[in-house]
Parts: C-alpha cells; sequence; structure tokens
C-alpha cells in the first residue's frame, strides 16, 4: 500500500472515532428532587428536553417523598446535584458534614397550615386540648414554622409535644379522614387541601418574611471538577422559572404530568399508595405556582442566615455558622 494511501487510512479511522456514534459521552450527573412543585424549574427543564440541549447527561432523576428523606441519601452519597428544601439541607451540611454548595434558589415561602374550618376558626383554636395537629418531622420547614407560630402566637409549647409527624401525603390523607383537624404542610399540599374543602389559616409569609424556600445544591466536588456543568444547572433552573411565569398554565400542565408519573417511584417506597388518592391536578399546581410560591432564582444571603441561626435556636443543628460557608452564588450572577 502506497504511503499516501495509508496515511488517508488512518485519517478515516481517526474521523470515524470523532463521529456522534464513538464520541464519549459526557459524564454522569445524578439528579435529586422533593416529590413537590418546589422543583417545577427541573420538571420543566427535564420535560422539554433542556438538560440534553445543553450537553448535560442526566443519569438519575429521582424523587424523594421529603426534604429530610433526601438529606439522608445526600448523607450516603451518589447524588450531584439536588432541588430540595432550605433546612434539609442545612441539616446535611452541618450535622452529616456533606460537602454541598447552595448555588441557586428555587423560590420563596411555599408551606402553608390548613385546617378544618368547622373546628378551628383562628390560632388561639389549636392550643385546645382536643384539637389534633399534624407536622412534618422537626428538621424540616414546616416543622421550623410550627415553632415560629408558637413563637409568635404566644401558644403553649406543648402544642409541639402533641404533634403527630407523617410525611406530607400521609398528613393530607389524615386531614381528609378526620384523623386530624390542622397540619403544616409543604405546598402543593396546601393548595390540594384548599381544594377539598379545608381553610389555609396561616401560609409562611405570615410568619417569616422572606423566607427561603427551596434551593439548588451542588456537591462540591462537581463544582470543583465540572464548573461548566453547575453553571449550566444554574441557568436552565433560571429558564425553568422564567418559562413558569410566561406559561403558568403550561408550566402547571408539565409539573403535575412529571409529579403524577413519579408517584410510583420515590424514595422511600412505601408512600406511594398513599399519593396513589391523591390526585395531583394541573388546577391545584397551578394555583400553587402562581399563589403560594415566589419563583425566583435568587438568594439573600441574610435570608440564608437567618435560617442558619434559627435551625441552631431550635436545635436542629449544634451550632451556627456563616452562611458563606455554603454559598457559592458567582453563577446566579452571571
Amino acid at each position: 500500500m502506497k504511503i499516501t494511501g495509508l496515511i488517508g487510512l488512518i485519517i478515516g479511522f481517526g474521523l470515524l472515532f470523532l463521529t456522534p456514534a464513538f464520541a464519549q459521552a459526557p459524564p454522569e450527573i445524578h439528579l435529586a428532587v422533593e416529590f413537590l412543585d418546589h422543583a417545577a424549574c427541573a420538571h420543566i427543564a427535564r420535560n422539554q428536553n433542556w438538560y440534553k440541549a445543553a450537553g448535560l447527561n442526566i443519569r438519575s432523576f429521582d424523587s424523594y417523598a421529603t426534604g429530610m428523606a433526601l438529606s439522608a441519601a445526600l448523607c450516603k452519597g451518589g447524588i450531584d446535584a439536588a432541588y430540595m428544601c432550605l433546612f434539609p439541607a442545612i441539616n446535611a451540611c452541618a450535622n452529616a458534614k456533606v460537602p454541598i454548595k447552595i448555588v441557586a434558589g428555587t423560590h420563596r415561602y411555599g408551606y402553608g397550615l390548613i385546617v378544618n374550618p368547622e373546628k378551628i376558626k383562628s390560632v388561639a383554636d389549636l392550643s385546645k386540648p382536643d384539637i389534633r395537629i399534624g407536622c412534618t418531622q422537626e428538621g424540616s420547614p414546616p416543622a421550623a414554622l410550627l415553632h415560629k407560630l408558637v413563637e409568635k402566637y404566644h401558644l403553649d409549647a406543648s402544642l409541639l409535644n402533641r404533634t403527630r409527624r407523617m410525611p406530607p401525603p400521609k398528613l393530607l390523607l389524615a386531614l381528609k379522614s378526620g384523623q386530624l383537624d390542622a397540619a403544616f404542610l409543604p405546598e402543593q399540599f396546601p393548595t390540594l387541601g384548599e381544594m377539598a374543602g379545608f381553610t389555609e389559616l396561616l401560609r409562611a409569609a405570615d410568619l417569616w418574611p422572606d423566607m427561603q424556600g427551596s434551593v439548588l445544591v451542588v456537591r462540591e466536588e462537581l463544582l470543583e471538577t465540572r464548573p461548566e456543568d453547575v453553571r449550566k444547572l444554574v441557568q436552565l433552573t433560571k429558564r425553568g422559572i422564567q418559562y413558569i411565569t410566561d406559561h403558568p398554565d403550561k408550566a402547571a400542565q408539565i409539573v403535575s404530568d412529571e409529579l403524577n408519573v413519579m408517584e410510583g417511584r420515590l424514595f422511600p417506597v412505601d408512600l406511594a399508595e398513599s399519593l396513589g388518592k391523591l390526585a395531583v391536578t394541573p388546577a391545584a399546581i397551578q394555583t400553587s405556582l402562581t399563589a403560594k410560591l415566589e419563583n425566583t432564582a435568587k438568594i439573600d444571603p441574610k435570608a440564608i442566615q437567618e435560617a442558619i441561626d434559627y435551625a441552631a435556636r431550635i436545635g436542629y443543628i449544634q451550632h451556627a455558622f456563616p452562611a458563606e460557608k455554603m454559598l457559592e452564588l458567582k453563577y446566579l450572577h452571571e
């Protein structure tokens, strides 16, 4: 074979292996969310194939029934980035020393106290010994707001001790079956409760002005080794939030569809049966997204510090720490 022919053959094989069929796939990202419309922007990005279009290889997109369950999963490893409520993120960082950074927000507020209007007319009624109140477990945002409720309205602290602790789907079902008279819940569940005939007595904004709701966190390793992937995640978070503003009806349909598909693949799996009894409708999600959440990627470090300080004060973490320890906002401001 002539030398020129050999060179051409070598070049040909080289070009073959550079074609998309043989190109190396981008490094994988394992993403996790809570089973809430708090992560609406992520559901929209997934549904619209924005991750793939941006060159992100989302290997898994797992849904956790509670923020505390997601926090525990972060401790075990295997999750590169997560959309989760702020308090569980603080707990993971402070208590389990999980190396994570907050790189964007998704919303402010997003929690509410719903009650049986026949038994509870005012906050003072919650102190009655026969009133049965439920809440998510200690360490969660609704539980922190329950502490705020007791403090602001000077209620007897025994209310905290008699509060029944359950995941959000079971709390709503207990309320609907008459086992509870009131429940503090994360959205979309207060909206579902209102549509079932219950009254939202208080919202997060009533108890905690400027409360940061959920955030996008990434492992420090991802931030250090693949900063461009983190940049893309932040930009797609902002894009998803803008989509909610521009197309609330389409966003609600997408998120309700995604949540209904994911309900059978929850961690822990024992809540799937409970969720199957709760219809997550587009109408409920649209009300939740547009009236109950303040959708924004912006992060106020002062709000994060306030949450850290309060978590320490009520015993969720041992010591407060500077918010800057878990903040990396440079991509948010690009």
